[in-house]
């Protein structure tokens, strides 16, 4: 789930997933900013996967839990360290 597996195809791994928000955190954005931007490119790069809300939410969940990203007056910001 988090890693890619025999069932489970790299482009749908939390990480990979993760790795695609972190990529749209430029700035701090909304939750609906990040699935809007995010879902607008898995249609169209993702041909094997559609990616889910609730998928989307769990990658989101598994940086909250690592550190990567906060989550302070309804917006989603990259972590970076100094």
């Amino acid at each position: 789930m988090i890693l890619p597996t025999k069932r489970i195809a790299e482009d749908r791994a939390l990480l990979t997933i993760g790795g695609r928000v972190l990529t749209l955190l430029d700035e701090p954005k909304t939750v609906s900013q990040v699935w809007d931007e995010l879902s607008g490119r898995t249609a169209t790069a993702l041909t094997s996967a559609h990616l889910t809300f609730d998928w989307f939410v769990l990658a989101l969940d598994l940086l909250y839990a690592l550190g990567a990203v906060t989550y302070d007056r309804g917006r989603l910001a990259r972590v970076t360290v100094a």
